[in-house]
């Protein structure tokens, strides 16, 4: 099952990869992934209107500076002339290896400005959308979508028909609609007809939290790729993990010593990516995902949230780490 994927003229090494995640896939936590060889990389989505009116805070959000690459950036609009805007100022600027439009978001402010999974209700708009995005691009376009707005609309297999007919490159789809947020079945039979629909890599993500349900992904859909989002927090080495398990190779344990030092680093990153204060107060939500299931953890987790300086946050994690 794991296999090179090849996106437009982008060869990938392989076909896990990480998906992007609104406020923790920013750049100190991909390059975190990035040491344990996902295929791709994904960035925080970046509003391409936003981008248009010149917003300092999305400019950041496309900073892949010292990134092992390829690596995609992803953006979301819901019309074609800010779409094209912002693809041709990240093919300028040579931001990426692939731009990846976002369709799929749930998220209630996304959606109530016609962006996001709202576009899933007007195919031809998801192809207009595409087609811009398409003709102002030297880099290949992908686009994340999800298998409907509810099960009474229920549009992947239409809307992924429009997405290749606009010249697009591959198709992510998450298993869910969008009432569905992120609960609920992951329906694996539409991720095969949307397959089965188009010729473009389809790549499948919804609830592949182990290598048995990144297995069961491709056997029962047959896509060509997976992304891990959710199971990748505090846990970056799944896809080491997972790239040894398809190749029959045996699962290297992290030691607590090596956690320890995966985390120190994500906070050095963070706090160079953003200062102390902001830096500090990010790592927060990364490091309850680090140490869940721990003795103490909820514990320690309350503690570390108290905390404002880098040196007092080390500090405590040194002292946590050396008596588990």
């Amino acid at each position: 099952m794991l296999n090179k994927l090849k996106i437009g003229n982008v060869e990938l090494n392989n076909n896990i990869i990480l998906g992007p995640m609104a406020g923790l896939t920013d750049r100190p936590f991909r390059i975190i992934c990035e040491k344990f060889n996902p295929g791709l990389v994904v960035t925080e989505m970046c509003s391409s209107k936003a981008l248009m009116y010149n917003d300092n805070k999305t400019k950041l959000l496309l900073n892949t500076t010292n990134e092992k690459r390829p690596v995609a950036v992803q953006i979301f609009g819901s019309d074609a002339y800010s779409i094209a805007f912002a693809t041709k100022y990240i093919n300028d600027r040579n931001l990426a290896n692939i731009i990846d439009i976002n369709m799929g978001c749930p998220a209630p402010k996304v959606v109530k400005n016609g962006d996001g999974s709202k576009l899933l209700l007007e195919p031809e708009k998801v192809y207009e959308i595409t087609k811009s995005a398409v003709e102002n691009s030297n880099i290949p376009i992908t686009v994340k979508i999800r298998t409907g707005w509810d099960s009474e609309h229920i549009t992947a297999v239409e809307v992924a028909k429009n997405i290749e007919r606009a010249g697009a490159s591959a198709i992510t789809i998450h298993g869910r609609t969008r009432s569905q947020f992120y609960s609920g079945e992951v329906k694996l039979s539409l991720i095969k007809e949307v397959k089965e629909a188009v010729k473009i890599p389809v790549i499948g993500n919804g609830d592949i939290c182990n290598f048995e349900d990144a297995e069961r992904m491709f056997k029962e859909t047959n896509c060509d790729g997976i992304m891990i989002s959710r199971a990748s927090l505090g846990n970056p080495w799944i896809f080491e993990n997972m790239i040894n398990q398809f190749e029959d190779k045996q699962i290297r344990k992290i030691s607590n010593e090596e956690k320890l030092q995966i985390i120190l680093e994500h906070i050095e990153l963070e706090v160079k990516e953003k200062g102390e204060y902001t830096g500090i107060r990010e790592m927060r939500k990364h490091l309850s995902y680090y140490i869940r299931g721990e003795q103490n953890a909820s514990e320690i987790r309350q503690k570390i949230n108290r905390l404002e300086t880098k040196s007092e946050v080390e500090k405590t994690l040194k002292e946590y780490f050396l008596n588990l």
